[in-house]
């Protein structure tokens, strides 16, 4: 779903320009609020992880993504700086709601973990302060910025794996799956619950031999509780066009009922729970 900004909070001016993200400037009396760019805030219901889920959209990603639903958040600059307080007063509205509705807070974008000190706040005040649980929507590209502390604070990782062929990988991002499969198995070392998404696109991700070899990999962690088989979709086209860009897979159609449910049995030959 797209997300809509429902608040306005209080921007925070940012850090200087070369200072460490949540760095206090030298000679500073107090430490600086943590702020981060953020996109926007939504509530949402079954799709960003279990029940109806506060989620922080924050700014900026590392990969570029051919099917991208959300271009406007691939860039850091394209969000407004808030303070975490401004967040977590925000979301603070809906809590009894979330729990009632057995939901939490999720931290999406964009990529969480090209902003970790925020995320890593975030988290920590949302389990905390508020009670709720937490989930961290990511790509795992950049799992090596996520401390271990973080991931104490992290209940669920929801984990885009977007294809076992690396050449693969390259073409639908622009990035390589090594930083991805090495953030999956620390997941799997730390116990952690993953639900697995991999998006089938015809023509590009949607070989068997692709879809197995994700499907064994998810497999062998033994901690991946589901799996979305996502059926590629072009609702992000509109905003591919407005903002100036080429959205390459205009021509690519969506899969077909069969063809999802063909790749929903690969992994449940696997033994795992695919929807």
């Amino acid at each position: 779903m797209t997300a809509v900004l429902l608040g306005t909070g209080i921007p925070v001016r940012a850090a200087a320009p070369n200072a460490p993200e949540g760095a206090t400037p030298a000679g500073a009396a107090t430490q600086r609020p943590i702020s981060g760019s953020v996109h926007s805030w939504d509530l949402s219901t079954g799709v960003d992880g279990p029940g109806t889920r506060f989620v922080t959209f924050l700014a900026g990603c590392p990969l570029a993504c051919l099917y991208c639903h959300n271009p406007d958040t691939m860039r850091m600059r394209s969000g407004k700086r808030y303070a975490a307080d401004n967040i977590v007063a925000e979301a603070a509205k809906y809590t009894t709601f979330i729990r009632a509705a057995g939901g939490g807070a999720t931290i999406s974008g964009g990529e969480p973990l090209l902003q970790p000190v925020f995320a890593g706040e975030l988290f920590h005040r949302f389990k905390h302060e508020l009670g709720l649980h937490t989930a961290l929507d990511t790509s795992g590209f950049l799992g090596a910025r996520a401390t271990d502390a973080l991931l104490r604070d992290v209940d669920l990782v929801l984990l885009d794996i977007k294809s076992w062929d690396p050449a693969t990988y390259q073409q639908v991002t622009g990035r390589e799956l090594a930083p991805t499969l090495d953030f999956a198995r620390r997941l799997a070392d730390l116990g952690k619950e993953v639900h697995l998404r991999f998006v089938l696109v015809p023509g590009l991700t949607d070989d068997p031999a692709n879809i197995e070899g994700v499907a064994a990999f998810a497999a062998s962690l033994g901690v991946v509780s589901r799996v979305d088989v996502l059926p590629f979709h072009k609702l992000g086209e509109s905003k591919w066009e407005a903002l100036g860009k080429n959205f390459t897979l205009h021509d690519t159609p969506s899969p077909g009922p069969d063809q999802v449910a063909a790749a929903r049995d690969l992994f449940t030959a696997h033994g795992l729970y695919a929807i």
